[in-house]
C-alpha cells in the first residue's frame, strides 16, 4: 500500500500546531502561558467574541480561535490537562520573570556576581547574566543544558494524521487541534522513526501493519489508519538529468534549484498533492527522492515548517541554518532545535562564509530587519553560484541600511537572478515574540515595531546594489495552501502589492525581466546565466 498523497503529517505540541518557538524550553514555556493560556481564557470566556472575529477579514491571524463558538467544555479540559502537565514550564516562566525583575532592580553597571545566589533553584546552572558593553544586563541561556533537563517534554509532542481535501484551515497560531473522527491522533515525539517509515510509503509500497505497530496505533485506530491508504501508485518522479541549473517555485519562500549532480530545496513548505486545486502548483511529490541541501533562512513559522520537514527528513542528507550563539531567549538556537526534532545532519554557517559542493559555492549573506529591531542572529540569506551563474534569495530581509549590500557586493559581485520578499506591512512585535516580552508595551511602541520586509525604496536599492538580470518577488504568503500559516489576502489597493508592483515596473523599465511569483513556475538556466526556457508562466 501507498501512503495518499493529500496525508496531512502535523506536528503538535499539547494539541498546538507545532513551530519553532514551541520545541526550544525556554520558548515553549513562555508561549505556553503567554499565549496559549490567554487564548483559551479568552475563548472560554466569550466563545461568541472569538466566532465573530474570525469572520472579519481584518482580523485574519489575530488571536481568535476557529471553532464557531462551540466546543467550549473540550477548551476547559485542553487548559486544565495544560496545567497539569506543564507545572514544570510554569515554575521556569516565574523564575524568568523573576530573574528578569532582579536584573531591572540592580544597580546598573555593577557586577552581577551577587545575584546568582538569588536565582530561583529552578533556573540556576541554565542562565548567565551578562552586561552589553552600556551595562545593559541581560539572560543568556545555556540552550543545549535545558534539552537535557525536565524542561524539554517530547511527551508533550504529538503528530496528527488527517485527509486534506482543500487549502482551508484555521490560523494555526489560534486554534487548537481538537479531536475528531477524521484525525488520528498519534502520542509519539518529533524524533520518532515511524514518521520516515510513514513518510517513505508516499513514493515506497509499504506494510501498513508493520508501520501502524512502529507507530503505536491502537486497535480502534486501525480503520481509520487503513482509510490513509490506497493501492494505487503515485505518479514516478523523474530526476532530472540535464545540463542546465532549473528553479522550481514551490510557492512562498519555497524554491527548488537543481542540476543534475545537486539539489537545493530553500525553505521548504510544500503543498499536498491529490486533490481539486484551483492554484495549479508543485506538490512534494515534485521533489526528488534525495534532496541533498535544505537551505533555512530564518527562524520564522512560514520558513521553517516541520508539517513539511518531517515527512520529508527520510530524504534529505543536509539542512544548513543560520549560526546563532547569542543565548538570548528571543533568538534560540535553530541548531538544537533540529537535533531535537530528529534531524543530526544539520550545519550552521554564519555571514560571507562558504559551503562548497559538487560545482557549487554557497554563501551566507547578511540580512537585515524583519525581526522588528531584536537582537536575532539566526537569520541568513543565501548566495548559491554555478559557475558563472548567481542567484540570490533575501527573503524577508528590510534593506533599512542599503550600504551593508553594496558591501556584500563588492566581495561577490553581481548577481543574475534575485529573489526578494516584499511584505513590506508586517505585523507588530507583539504578534510572534509578544509572550517572550515581560513589560508592559504601549501600543505605539508596539506598531513602530514591525516583522516587514522591504518596500519598493528599500528594495529598488538592493536591486541596483546587485544589477541581476531577472527579478522575482515572492515570500508574499498568497498562495491559498499558504494562508493557514500566513494569514493573508491581498486587494490590489493593499501596501505589499502596490510597492511589489512599483518595482516590478522599476525592473522592467531597465530592461530586467521581473515577476512576482505565485503558484507554480519553472525556469532552466545555463551555467553562464543565460535564461534557456521558462516554463508555466
Amino acid at each position: 500500500m501507498y501512503l495518499k498523497p493529500n496525508i496531512v503529517v502535523e506536528p503538535l505540541v499539547d494539541k498546538w500546531y507545532a513551530w519553532a518557538h514551541l520545541i526550544a524550553p525556554q520558548t515553549a514555556s513562555m508561549n505556553i502561558e503567554g499565549r496559549h493560556l490567554k487564548i483559551m481564557d479568552s475563548y472560554i470566556q466569550a466563545p461568541e467574541i472569538h466566532a465573530a472575529a474570525v469572520k472579519n477579514p481584518k482580523m485574519l491571524g489575530g488571536p481568535f480561535m476557529d471553532l464557531q463558538g462551540k466546543r467550549v467544555q473540550e477548551v476547559k479540559e485542553l487548559k486544565e490537562s495544560t496545567l497539569e502537565k506543564q507545572k514544570d514550564l510554569f515554575d521556569l516562566v516565574s523564575s524568568i520573570k523573576a530573574v528578569e525583575k532582579l536584573l531591572e532592580g540592580h544597580k546598573k553597571g555593577y557586577s552581577l556576581e551577587p545575584l546568582y545566589q538569588q536565582i530561583p533553584s529552578s533556573l540556576r546552572g541554565f542562565i548567565e547574566l551578562v552586561y552589553d558593553l552600556n551595562n545593559n544586563p541581560s539572560i543568556r541561556f545555556f540552550e543545549a543544558l535545558l534539552y537535557h533537563s525536565k524542561y524539554y517534554k517530547p511527551d508533550s509532542q504529538s503528530i496528527a494524521l488527517w485527509e486534506t481535501n482543500n487549502d482551508e484551515r484555521p490560523f494555526v497560531l489560534s486554534t487548537p487541534r481538537l479531536p475528531s473522527d477524521e484525525v488520528l491522533h498519534l502520542d509519539i515525539p518529533f524524533g520518532h522513526e515511524g514518521i520516515d517509515l510513514l513518510s517513505k510509503m508516499k513514493r515506497e509500497a509499504g506494510d501498513c501493519e508493520a508501520v501502524a505497530k512502529v507507530l503505536g496505533v491502537k486497535k480502534e485506530q486501525m480503520d481509520l489508519f487503513y482509510s490513509f491508504f490506497t493501492e494505487e501508485a503515485p505518479p514516478s518522479y523523474e530526476k532530472y538529468t540535464g545540463d542546465r541549473v532549473r528553479m522550481r517555485y514551490f510557492g512562498h519562500a519555497c524554491i527548488l534549484v537543481e542540476t543534475k549532480d545537486v539539489s537545493i530545496l530553500v525553505d521548504p513548505l510544500v503543498s499536498y498533492y491529490g486533490y481539486d486545486q484551483e492554484v495549479k502548483r508543485f506538490s512534494d511529490m515534485d521533489l526528488p527522492d534525495q534532496i541533498d541541501y535544505v537551505l533555512i533562512t530564518h527562524n520564522h513559522q512560514d520558513h521553517i515548517l516541520f508539517e513539511t520537514l518531517l515527512p520529508l527528513r527520510h530524504k534529505i542528507k543536509n539542512i544548513v541554518v543560520p549560526k546563532s550563539t547569542s543565548g538570548s531567549l528571543q533568538d534560540p538556537n535553530v541548531k538544537l532545535i533540529l537535533n531535537a526534532t530528529g534531524f543530526d545532519n544539520v550545519i550552521e554557517i554564519g555571514e560571507m562564509e562558504e559551503l562548497r559542493f559538487e560545482d557549487c559555492i554557497l554563501t551566507g549573506i547578511p540580512f537585515i530587519g524583519e525581526h522588528a529591531d531584536l537582537n536575532i542572529q539566526s537569520k541568513l540569506c543565501h548566495h548559491i553560484k554555478f559557475d558563472e551563474f548567481s542567484m540570490l534569495f533575501v527573503a524577508d530581509s528590510c534593506n533599512v541600511e542599503p550600504e551593508l549590500y553594496n558591501r556584500v557586493q563588492n566581495v561577490l559581485g553581481d548577481v543574475d537572478v534575485v529573489f526578494l520578499g516584499m511584505e513590506c506591512e508586517g505585523a507588530p512585535l507583539s504578534w510572534l515574540y509578544g509572550p517572550l516580552i515581560t513589560k508592559e508595551m504601549s501600543r505605539d511602541l508596539d506598531r513602530s515595531r514591525t516583522l516587514s520586509g522591504s518596500d519598493f525604496e528599500g528594495g529598488k536599492k538592493l536591486i541596483d546594489s546587485f544589477n541581476p538580470r531577472e527579478v522575482y518577488v515572492y515570500a508574499m504568503g498568497m498562495e491559498p495552501w499558504i494562508e493557514f500559516i500566513s494569514s493573508k489576502k491581498y486587494k490590489d489597493e493593499d501596501h505589499p502589492i502596490v510597492q511589489s508592483n512599483k518595482l516590478l515596473e522599476y525592473c522592467i523599465e531597465n530592461g530586467k525581466i521581473a515577476e512576482r511569483l505565485f503558484g507554480e513556475r519553472e525556469l532552466l538556466y545555463s551555467k553562464d546565466g543565460t535564461l534557456l526556457e521558462e516554463v508555466g508562466r
